[in-house]
Order: structure tokens, then sequence, then C-alpha cells
């Protein structure tokens, strides 16, 4: 598949995850009477990821993040060519996700972006929990090491085929479901890039930790990965 359709499959993807799942936190999780809160959002993540598995994984394998591109390049699954456009081409997407969604947010008369945000993620103050840094570190570390062994088992040539979208997309659901309260959930730079980039403020100047770490967990989970699967 040529270079250029896979980077508009990988465009078109995170910024559907990222309309689909922020979006949800924002227009959504506390929508009066029928507000679908906490795992209403976990499991919008995870559908955003799932669906476009079936749709573009196929094209461009569905990476729709940075950390899990890189992971899988540490891995030996993915070209090293083809790494920086394709984080390029999450970051746009990403971010054209979150100028749609604020568009959208901005049309209630309710809203207001300095405090109602676009779903970014942060620790201490900007922590939903007011969890600290130390603990937003840790979480993201471990579970971003844990989505990218569950995507690299799962589309394991040996592994069952055509399940590994349904595998994926639920990880990411358990994943919110542990980790909305500490960090509001990233274990994807591009996903927390985009919100932050229109915030600013204290969600640009913790977004370091949102690319450090998932970056971490996924090149250690390559490396165990690659460990444990070993045929001999």
């Amino acid at each position: 598949m040529p270079l250029f359709n896979r980077l508009i499959a990988e465009g078109i993807g995170t910024f559907w995850l990222v309309l689909g799942g922020c979006g949800s936190a924002v227009l959504a999780a506390a929508f009066p009477e029928v507000g679908i809160g906490l795992v209403g959002v976990s499991i919008a993540f995870g559908l955003t990821v799932l669906t476009m598995a079936f749709s573009i994984g196929h094209i461009s394998g569905c990476h729709l993040n940075p950390a899990v591109t890189i992971g899988l390049t540490v891995a030996g699954r993915f070209s090293k060519v083809d790494v920086f456009p394709y984080i390029c081409a999450q970051l746009l997407g990403g971010f054209v996700g979150a100028i749609i969604l604020y568009l959208i947010a901005s049309g209630s008369g309710d809203y207001d972006l300095a405090s109602h945000g676009l779903a970014s993620n942060g620790y201490d103050m900007h922590s939903p929990g007011g969890y600290t840094l130390v603990a937003a570190l840790v979480c993201e570390i471990v579970m971003t090491f844990m989505f990218l062994f569950i995507i690299l088992g799962a589309t394991d040539e040996r592994a069952p085929a055509g399940f590994a979208p349904i595998a994926i997309g639920l990880g990411l659901t358990l994943i919110h479901l542990i980790s909305i309260p500490v960090t509001n959930t990233s274990v994807n730079p591009a996903r927390s890039t985009a919100p932050a980039l229109i915030e600013g403020g204290i969600a640009l100047g913790q977004l370091w930790l949102f690319w450090v770490a998932p970056i971490i967990g996924a090149v250690c989970a390559a490396l165990m990965y690659k460990q444990v699967s070993a045929k001999n």
C-alpha cells in the first residue's frame, strides 16, 4: 500500500479517536440525566479503536498512536523509515479532531474552554483524582506497556485470525476504566497533544509526561514481547 494512502488512513483514524473518545468525555460524560460517565467514556475510546481497526487495519495497520508506531518498530513489525511520517499524520489527524470537537462544544452556551477543557491529560491539580506526577508516570507507563503487549499478541501471526480488533478495543476500554481517574488516560501522545494545543496552559505544560511515559511503556512492551514470544 502506498505511503500516502497509509498516512491518510492514519490521519482519519486518529481524528476519529480524538473526536469519538474525547468527544464522549466533553459532550456526553455528564450530560444532564443521561450522562454516560466514566464507563461510557471508556467504552467510547475502545469503540474508536475497534471500528478503525476493522476499517483501516488492512491499509495502515491502524496505529493511531505514536507510542504504538515506535513500539511496533522496536518489535520489528514496522519500518523505521515510516515512523516520522506516521507520527506526523497521527498528530495532524488528532489536532483536526480536537478542533472539530471544540467547534461543536462551543456551540453550547454553557461551555467554556477554560473551565470545561477538551478532556486533556494531567497530573497533580490537573488529574481528575488529584494523583501525583509519580502516580501518573507509573500509570501511563504500565497502561501503555499492557496496551502494546495486547496489540503485539493479538496481531501475532500465531494468534487466532480476525479477532485482533476486538482484543485491542476491549484492552483500551479496560485501560480507560482503570486510569481515567489518574490521568484522564492518555497511553497515546497524539491523543494528549491534540486537546493540549487548544487548551494551552497547564495541559500544555504537563504534556511532556504523556509523550515520555507512553513511549517508555511501548518500548518496554516490545522488548518483553520479543522475549516471551520467541519460538526457540
